[in-house]
């Protein structure tokens, strides 16, 4: 498939983001990847801010991106948490630059043992209103293009139309209420991530891809199914999975 006939498949998805009965976090999640796949880099991460201005992973393309993410902002450094204070993108940052490393030395070392080189942060914004940001990393040191740059830009600006939704603009409590749910469903998410990866003895990336994969079939939410699983409620047996021996004692 070439660039452009993916696009145009993130524009339909786009367009279907704008229904009543959405999935959020399935569609960040896709976007991630997307994103990924468009931009020819490693690893994706999305990141929205809570109601105290501090910000949180609602979608990575995969764990090491999640995990990296959440060590910078324990740390309150990176491109990502500067992208957002300042509402402008940060591109073609060289995390092997001794001054990058000594303005973000925690984040630069993490990054380095997860293999990154190279990183972008792109603001989630609209209307002048900043709502989190976009990271986009590359285990190549080559610059991403201005081309490039421009649709990482518009993705997160497709990221930013599809969470706060053109009908709640103007509704600053309604719209910091759908991020704060969108936020605290991204927790239940990880919740029952770790739940299906230590009942299984599967990785957390394969556990989420058959979680994820049976709500798609079967037309649930992740929320709503993450919420089940959580809580008891539902018989996990019923998720095809690669089964795994147990390990040994």
């Amino acid at each position: 498939m070439t660039r452009e006939q993916r696009m145009t498949e993130v524009f339909v998805e786009v367009a279907d983001s704008l229904i009543d009965d959405f999935d959020l976090i399935d569609f960040l999640q896709q976007l991630s990847v997307r994103c990924m796949e468009l931009l020819n880099v490693a690893a994706v991460g999305i990141l929205l801010a809570d109601q105290h201005d501090l910000l949180q992973t609602m979608a990575a393309s995969d764990e090491h991106t999640r995990l990296l993410e959440l060590f910078a902002l324990q740390h309150d450094q990176g491109p990502c948490v500067d992208c957002y204070k300042s509402g402008q993108a940060r591109t073609n940052i060289n995390l092997t630059d001794p001054k990058v490393t000594a303005a973000w030395p925690a984040f630069a070392a993490r990054a380095a043992e997860t293999g990154f080189v190279a990183t972008n942060a792109l603001p989630l914004r609209l209307r002048g209103r900043v709502i989190g940001a976009l990271a986009l990393f590359q285990t190549d040191p080559g610059p991403l293009s201005d081309e490039d740059i421009t649709l990482a830009q518009a993705l997160a600006d497709m990221a930013t139309i599809a969470i706060l939704q053109q009908r709640t603009l103007d509704q600053s409590q309604v719209e910091r209420a759908q991020l704060q749910y969108a936020l605290t469903s991204r927790i239940v998410l990880e919740q029952a991530k770790g739940i299906l990866a230590e009942r299984w003895h599967v990785s957390v990336d394969d556990a989420f891809a058959a979680f994820r994969g049976y709500a798609r079939a079967h037309n649930l939410q992740l929320a709503r199914l993450a919420r089940e699983i959580a809580n008891g409620t539902f018989d996990t047996t019923q998720i095809p999975h690669q089964a795994t021996a147990p390990p040994r004692r």
